[in-house]
């Protein structure tokens, strides 16, 4: 009999009709068999609920996230300057100073400093970018018709122009956002005052609460999994913020120093492309060095050609002190990311946020890496694994006998 409050399906089949003439009954076909499904209409009701209430959590949660998804950015921002200070930070608990002291010590300096740089350059970055962006038609041109005329080639410049999509109907808007400076580029002024006034509140937050904000998080996990919270972020702020630090400082320090010899040399836009050289050096592995040289030298072959020879010269040189020297002093005590994490991480950070993620997709893979370093298991290689490099190694000349 079918359970209450449900709908009984029946499913009947057929006897076989026998083809044979009368016989013993041991011979008669089987009888008809009926088989009963029934359906409770409770667990179907309590069976729907379930998944709509899991399709409508799935909806809002995405909702949230897409609303605040700007928010959540900034906080990432946050974290990451924060464990950049850290190193500083450490370096005044070791002297017996408090935290919030300590924190205060090393953000104070960092925002005057900040606030300075941008009070003095700020409108001649942009004025500078802008004015770069409005000559490119121009620079391309000139380029072109010296490669015509030296190598006797037969380029097009307006192919190429359209091609880059430089026209000047283009990027007279782009130009015109960046002669407005900060606020036509990033937005209204009460927006980079919102971002700004966060990033830096929720900073000296995260880095003064330090130990204690690990704590409050620590709580709602179980006790087994507390000391995992704590051994990442000990990982986080120890080894990943003196990556981050030293990048930073080897950033300013390249930037710093190609400004000055572009301004020497009187290269057209020369704060704008030494912060590229600077910025990409050190954040854009790779290529980046290669990117941060070779947009001033295109500069500089619209308008004196010996200018690019100085700069590649300059770039060389400067390689090379900051190889032996700087980076050996600065980053001696940080860890290294593979160069391949990094530029795919440089790649999905400014697929996902733009050209600011390209410059956080590092320091956040090296958060990534020193976690997996630390829990990840590895094996020893296999003896026919092990000997392949070998293959590659120059053999020992035979012997003559």
């Amino acid at each position: 009999e079918p359970a209450a409050n449900s709908d009984p399906i029946a499913v009947d089949h057929p006897a076989v009709e026998s083809t044979a003439g009368p016989g013993p009954a041991a011979d008669a076909p089987p009888p008809a068999r009926r088989i009963r499904i029934s359906l409770d209409q409770r667990e179907i009701q309590a069976a729907t609920i379930r998944i709509l209430v899991i399709v409508s959590a799935w909806l809002i949660a995405a909702w949230v996230v897409g609303v605040v998804q700007h928010f959540l950015f900034l906080i990432l921002l946050a974290w990451l300057a924060a464990i950049a200070m850290e190193p500083a930070i450490r370096w005044f608990l070791r002297r017996g100073v408090r935290r919030t002291r300590a924190t205060a010590a090393v953000a104070v300096p960092v925002v005057l400093i900040a606030v300075g740089l941008v009070v003095t350059f700020e409108q001649m970055l942009f004025e500078q970018t802008a004015a770069l962006v409005r000559s490119a038609p121009d620079r391309v041109q000139s380029i072109v018709d010296q490669l015509n005329s030296t190598f006797g080639l037969n380029l097009q410049a307006s192919q190429i122009i359209v091609t880059l999509r430089l026209e000047p109907d283009q990027i007279q808007g782009v130009a015109n956002d960046l002669a407005l400076g900060a606020l036509g580029w990033l937005g209204s002024l009460a927006s980079v005052v919102f971002d700004l006034v966060t990033v830096a509140v929720f900073t000296f937050y995260i880095a003064a609460a330090g130990p204690r904000l690990v704590q409050e998080v620590a709580v709602w996990l179980p006790p087994e999994r507390q000391p995992i919270l704590g051994a990442i972020w000990d990982i986080a702020e120890q080894k990943t913020g003196g990556y981050v630090a030293s990048k930073i400082v080897l950033a300013a320090l390249s930037a710093v120093f190609h400004g000055i010899f572009f301004w020497a040399v009187g290269l057209p836009g020369w704060l704008p492309l030494a912060l590229l050289a600077g910025i990409t050096a050190q954040f854009v592995p790779v290529i980046g060095t290669y990117i941060g040289v070779a947009a001033p030298m295109i500069v500089a072959l619209a308008d004196q050609p010996i200018t690019a020879v100085w700069i590649l010269l300059f770039a060389i040189v400067y390689q090379q002190i900051e190889t032996y020297v700087l980076t050996p002093r600065i980053s001696r005590r940080t860890m290294e990311v593979n160069p391949a994490i990094a530029l795919a991480a440089v790649f999905v950070g400014a697929a996902i946020w733009g050209p600011i993620g390209a410059i956080i997709g590092v320091p956040i893979a090296a958060v990534v890496v020193s976690v997996v370093q630390t829990y990840g298991r590895r094996y020893e290689l296999v003896p026919e694994l092990a000997a392949t490099d070998r293959h590659d190694e120059p053999s020992d000349p035979p012997e003559d006998r």
